[in-house]
This record gives C-alpha cells, sequence and structure tokens, in this order.
C-alpha cells in the first residue's frame, strides 16, 4: 500500500511540475520569466515568419509552374505543419509565460491540443515521407516495377498526404478527451498542466497506454526516416565518385542531389532535437520532482525544428531562394517607383 501511495505521489510530482522560474530573490525570478519569455517568444516569432515566408515562396512558384515536384509539395506541407506548432503551442506558452491567465475555455483547449498534437505528428510524418519519396527519386531503377512506381510519384503525393493526416487524427483523437481549461486550486493526480490547459489523464493505465501509443508512432517514422536517409547518403556517396571518374553530370540528377542533401540535413535536424526531446523525458520519469529548467527546456527543444526547418529549406533550397530575392527585389522596385513619383 505504501509502495502505491509513493508511486502516484511520484505521478502527481511529476505531472504538476510547470516551467517556473524559482528563486528567492523577487528580482532573478522577474529575470529568469523575462529570459524565458523572450526565447519562446524570439521562437515562435522566427519559426512563423520562416514558415510562412517558405509558404508564400511556394505558392507563387505553384502559380508560375505548371506543377510542383513531389519533394516541393511535401516540403510546403511540412512548413504548414510546423506553423499549425508554432502557433497552437508556442503562442498560448508565450502568452502564459508574461502573465495572461485564462487565454481558453474547455473547447477552446480541447481544439488546440488536439491541433498540437496533430501537428506535431505530422511534423515527423512529412519528414518520413520526405526522405522515403527523395529516396525513390534518386534511386536507380532496377525493374519494372520500381521504375512504374517511380513514375506514379508524383500522383501519391496527395493520397499519402491524407492517409497521414487520418492517421493522426484517429491516434490523437483520444486528446480532447483529457484535455481541459485550468482550473482553481490543486491540480489532480496524473494531470500535465500546460500553463494554458490541463491533461488529465484520469489514472496511471489511461497515462501508459497514450504515450505508448505516441511514442510507438513516433520512433517508427523516425526509424523509416533515418534507414531511408541511410540509403541516400550511399547513393550520394556513389554518385560523386561516379561524378569524379567521368568527370560529367546530368542537369537534372545534380538537382535531384541537391535535393537529396537537404532532406538528408533536414532529417538529421529532427533527429537531433526528437533525441533531446526524449532524453528529457526519459529524464523527468525517472525523478520524483522535475526540476522546472528542465521541463522549460524540454518544451523549448520541442518546438525547435519547426523554428530551424524553414530556414534550412531556405537556404538550401534554390527554388524558394530565388523567390525570395525576386520578391525582395520587387518591393525594392516599388518602393523606389513611389518615391520618384512623390518628387
Amino acid at each position: 500500500m505504501k509502495s502505491t501511495n509513493a508511486r502516484v505521489s511520484h505521478r502527481k510530482k511529476l505531472f504538476q511540475s510547470r516551467s517556473h522560474c524559482v528563486a528567492q530573490n523577487p528580482g532573478s525570478m522577474d529575470l529568469c520569466i523575462t529570459i524565458k519569455g523572450v526565447s519562446f517568444l524570439l521562437q515562435t516569432g522566427l519559426g512563423v515568419l520562416g514558415n510562412v515566408s517558405v509558404l508564400m515562396a511556394y505558392t507563387h512558384i505553384a502559380f508560375v509552374e505548371s506543377h510542383l515536384q513531389p519533394v516541393d509539395r511535401i516540403l510546403a506541407h511540412l512548413a504548414f505543419t510546423n506553423l499549425l506548432l508554432l502557433l497552437t503551442r508556442g503562442v498560448p506558452q508565450t502568452m502564459v509565460i508574461f502573465g495572461l491567465q485564462n487565454l481558453l475555455d474547455d473547447p477552446g483547449c480541447k481544439v488546440v491540443i488536439y491541433a498540437y498534437r496533430i501537428g506535431r505528428a505530422l511534423s515527423v510524418c512529412l519528414t518520413c515521407m520526405l526522405s522515403v519519396f527523395q529516396a525513390l527519386t534518386i534511386t536507380p531503377s532496377a525493374g519494372p516495377h520500381l521504375t512504374k512506381l517511380k513514375s506514379h510519384l508524383s500522383q501519391l503525393v496527395l493520397p499519402t498526404f491524407i492517409g497521414l493526416w487520418l492517421l493522426n487524427m484517429i491516434v490523437c483523437a483520444a486528446a480532447p478527451l483529457f484535455t481541459m481549461a485550468p482550473r482553481n486550486g490543486t491540480v489532480p493526480a496524473f494531470t500535465l498542466n500546460l500553463g494554458f490547459c490541463h491533461v488529465n489523464f484520469q489514472d496511471n493505465l489511461s497515462y501508459v497506454v497514450n504515450g505508448a501509443i505516441l511514442s510507438t508512432r513516433d520512433f517508427a517514422f523516425v526509424a523509416t526516416m533515418l534507414a531511408s536517409s541511410g540509403y541516400i547518403l550511399v547513393l550520394l556517396y556513389n554518385h560523386s565518385r561516379q561524378v569524379r571518374s567521368i568527370r560529367r553530370t546530368q542537369q537534372g540528377t545534380s538537382m535531384e542531389m541537391r535535393a537529396a542533401k537537404t532532406v538528408v540535413m533536414l532529417v538529421v535536424l529532427y533527429t537531433m532535437f526528437f533525441g533531446i526531446d526524449n532524453v528529457i523525458w526519459i529524464y523527468m520519469l525517472t525523478v520524483a520532482q522535475v526540476p522546472p529548467v528542465v521541463a522549460d527546456i524540454r518544451v523549448f527543444f520541442s518546438s525547435c525544428y519547426a523554428m530551424f526547418s524553414p530556414f534550412l529549406m531556405i537556404s538550401t533550397n534554390k527554388k524558394i531562394k530565388e523567390r525570395m530575392v525576386c520578391a525582395a527585389g520587387e518591393h525594392l522596385s516599388e518602393e523606389s517607383t513611389k518615391k520618384s513619383n512623390t518628387m
């Protein structure tokens, strides 16, 4: 009986741990809150700016070109997903840090947490999809079945999008059932306090089952993306050897190889932050009282991929970069025209 109560107490302390700055000196507390608030504000602001820029660039490209390549369509969808993730987690998190309370009621919390869970899930799924599609694109055709599959990759993008959305909407369907607006008084046991919303798992079994389902999905997609990215690296190595030996390559192949390098970098970026997130989560499960700074770091790193990935796309994708440079040139030209007309 005592051991059972100890486990319940352990869980209660774990889930009630919030990202607060605990300090004896009020001035030190204010400084800690300011640093944390500015960090989350910069992360959300830069992430939203980067993902909106990628979406606008691809929107223009879609109007100019007859169609987008499969990898470009996946990148655009990934930018939209990361934008959704930042808006549903970064924005309310930042507002709570700066002292805004009672942001959402019960229905609002259910919608926001459900959307965040789907956005976070789609982020890993689309990165995996990107890696698999790019591996299929650059792999040498070794038979009629593979050749046929490669020729139909463009037609498979939309059905895959729909399948991933349906899959994650079903897997995350339990999230609204456990979500509620913050209540006055003591936070119940087995409740994850996000500040702007509470996720009450009711009992240990609900928490374990929910965590097992989500972890199984995430690790399955991460393992798949790592395997396909490893295959891409092998193809890139063989390609570089071939280029050195024959000193020539076709332009189309060169473009595909550049895109493959971008995909590998995105996978490495996601895997790095996914690993940090899970290492911190495992540590949180092993301590009775989670240090507030540890909880803050985990929340921050869980959104880092959504912030950094659009800037990686912009810096490595020639289409996006050219479109943004063109848009900047057009804006400067318009400003110059306006000034000349007013003079």
